[in-house]
Parts: C-alpha cells; sequence; structure tokens
C-alpha cells in the first residue's frame, strides 16, 4: 500500500498479469478437454499469442538495458528501470517462454510426432531464443545488483539475435523448406 491507502501500481500490475497468465493456461487445458479437429488450432493460436508475447519482451528487454546504461547507479531513473526489468522478465516473458514451449511441444509431439528435418531446426532455433532468454534474465540480476553488464552497442547487437532467430522460425514453419 502506498500512502494513499491504495495498493502500489505494481502490485495491481503483477495481479492483472496473474489474472491473465490464469485465464490464459485455463483456455489451455480446456482445450484438451474440446473435440480433437478443433483443439490443434486452438493449440497453435495460443502457441502464437505466447510467442508473440516473448518475442516482445526478447526485443525490448535489450532497450531498458541501453537506457538503464545511461543512468547513475543509485538515481531513482536506475531504480525505476531494475523495476521494469525484473516485471518484464516475470510477469510477460518467462511466463510467456513457458507457454510457447508447452504448447509448441504438444503440436510437435501431437500433430508432427517429430518428424521433418525443419521441426528439428525449428526446435534448435528456439533452443536458441531460450538461450537469448536466460542471458538476458542473468543481466537483470546483474543490473538488479547495480553491475553494468554490457555496453549500449553490445546490446544493440545483441537486440538482433531474437531478430535472426524468428525470421529463422517463421520459414521454417510456414516454408518447410527441409520436408
Amino acid at each position: 500500500m502506498n500512502t494513499t491507502g491504495r495498493p502500489r501500481s505494481g502490485s495491481r500490475a503483477a495481479l492483472r498479469a496473474s489474472i491473465a497468465l490464469i485465464v490464459f493456461v485455463a483456455a489451455g487445458f480446456g482445450l484438451f478437454m474440446a473435440d480433437a479437429q478443433n483443439r490443434y488450432l486452438w493449440v497453435k493460436a495460443l502457441h502464437v499469442i505466447a510467442v508473440i508475447s516473448w518475442m516482445a519482451g526478447l526485443l525490448y528487454m535489450p532497450r531498458l538495458f541501453i537506457y538503464h546504461l545511461d543512468q547513475t547507479v543509485g538515481s531513482e531513473a536506475s531504480e525505476t528501470f531494475k523495476v521494469m526489468e525484473r516485471r518484464l522478465l516475470t510477469i510477460i516473458m518467462t511466463p510467456a517462454m513457458v507457454l510457447s514451449w508447452i504448447f509448441g511441444l504438444w503440436m510437435a509431439i501431437e500433430i508432427f510426432h517429430f518428424q521433418g528435418l525443419w521441426l528439428h531446426l525449428k526446435l534448435l532455433a528456439v533452443m536458441g531464443l531460450t538461450g537469448t532468454h536466460v542471458y538476458m534474465a542473468h543481466a537483470v540480476n546483474r543490473f538488479g545488483s547495480d553491475q553494468r553488464i554490457g555496453t549500449s552497442r553490445s546490446w544493440r547487437l545483441f537486440n538482433e539475435a531474437p531478430t535472426v532467430l524468428m525470421i529463422v522460425i517463421v520459414i521454417l514453419v510456414i516454408v518447410k523448406p527441409f520436408g
């Protein structure tokens, strides 16, 4: 609670995100009770929603690090960036990554039976995205303890990794160049 007796904005944001996540997961589990013909389309839709959310975080986090690097350690702005980075990671990115994996693996098992070189290459690229996520989580922890990690230039370059992996993944899924 703040001095006005109202919940802090972070508490409200976490509550809203938790409710959204619960609804999303409940919808996902409800799908397993749906008829088999429509289940794939619903799982695919939820997978795409989760991936878009995850990608948004993967593309935004390096920008936050760049802006954070410009702030003086201990300043109000630096403390604000710590909160923004932690919330982006824990409320959006990590749940979206987990849901992307859950729905993606369901499709890989149930629909594609782990068949096709395109699927194996896609999974390899998704592991690359997961690696970038883990590295950013490490950076959030470092920034959170006032350790500067990287430079503005290195984070601008690092920001290209999720973009390149996303392009590869989309081509593999849509074109399926390797059958």
